[in-house]
């Protein structure tokens, strides 16, 4: 196994999208299909940046889950700990194509493989050179037990000295109540190193409305939060750490705007990026919002992701301009 500096952690979902433009998914009747996930599409943007990283997940034993397996492979991303499944199948959803605003989805998602992940799976990782450990909110909302996993991967993030970063990542239909939502991410994030909430996740979950006050909720509350970065959309991003460094990363200009889905996992993989590497926090976070510019110019959830060259490219004909 070629050295693996990120463990991510999720569900992945084959999605079938839509070709007919500005059609509901009802009367749509041309789909292509495509790998998704929230996570996975990290591990993606990461991979692309030359970042070592395994995807633990499980998957069925079935059509979907073998192109699952088989695609993720051939994007040269750890499968050693992509489990296959005999009695759950594997989720995908239906996603609309549209010419402006955010389109249409529809999951089938119950019950799936990946929401019976198995906890004894943890004990085959081999986290030795690990650096970073990303896990977000909806792999916790797809079931109790998967909540259980990301606690104890939290947990082992921290006997382990891993750089452990939660997204919220709110998917509200996963969740029985909003109360119970809130109160479960917000205990998540407590447990975290590194938390990067949207704003408007982070005014959902906190009942604050700044930026400032939303980090200070993270921070003031827990033991282990160090750094809290608040995505602001086209605007860039906040940044607030434990020991008072704060301020705002102006975000990027993309070169169109096709789908926003994927932005924020691409954000996601650029902080982790810029951490592992040690860079300070401006430049991470600078590069999380480039990377977040990019991925909204592609209509896939993660094909707008850049090389390392690309994304330098962008940034420094940025700066010149």
């Amino acid at each position: 196994m070629s050295e693996v500096n990120l463990l991510t952690f999720g569900e992945p979902l084959v999605m079938f999208a839509s070709q007919d433009l500005n059609l509901s998914l009802t009367d749509s009747t041309h789909f292509r299909k495509l790998l998704a996930g929230a996570e996975l599409n990290v591990a993606i943007a990461a991979k692309r940046l030359g970042i070592g990283t395994e995807y633990v997940t499980s998957v069925g034993n079935d059509l979907l889950g073998i192109y699952i397996k088989k695609s993720i492979s051939e994007l040269e991303i750890g499968t050693h700990y992509c489990y296959t499944d005999e009695t759950h199948q594997s989720g995908f959803y239906f996603k609309q194509r549209v010419s402006q605003g955010d389109p249409s989805v529809y999951y089938y998602r119950n019950n799936t493989a990946a929401a019976n992940f198995s906890q004894n799976f943890l004990e085959d990782i081999n986290f030795t050179g690990v650096k970073a450990l990303h896990v977000t909110g909806i792999f916790a909302a797809t079931s109790s037990n998967n909540f259980k996993v990301i606690q104890k991967l939290l947990s082992l993030a921290k006997a382990k000295n891993i750089i452990s970063f939660f997204d919220p990542n709110i998917r509200l239909p996963l969740w029985d109540s909003k109360e119970l939502m809130v109160e479960s991410l917000n205990s998540l994030a407590q447990q975290a190193e590194i938390v990067l909430p949207g704003i408007s996740e982070g005014k959902l979950l906190t009942g604050l409305k700044k930026p400032s006050e939303i980090a200070d909720f993270y921070l003031k509350y827990s033991n282990r939060t160090r750094l809290v970065v608040i995505k602001l959309g086209s605007k860039g991003a906040y940044f607030k750490n434990i020991n008072g460094n704060q301020g705002y990363i102006s975000g990027f200009q993309p070169p169109r705007v096709v789908d926003t889905v994927g932005a924020g996992d691409g954000f996601a993989a650029g902080l982790i990026s810029g951490i592992i590497e040690n860079l300070s926090i401006e430049q991470s976070v600078a590069r999380a919002c480039a990377i977040g510019a990019l991925a909204v110019s592609s209509a896939s959830d993660n094909g707008g992701y850049p090389t390392r060259f690309e994304l330098e490219r962008f940034m420094e004909k940025v700066n010149e301009n």
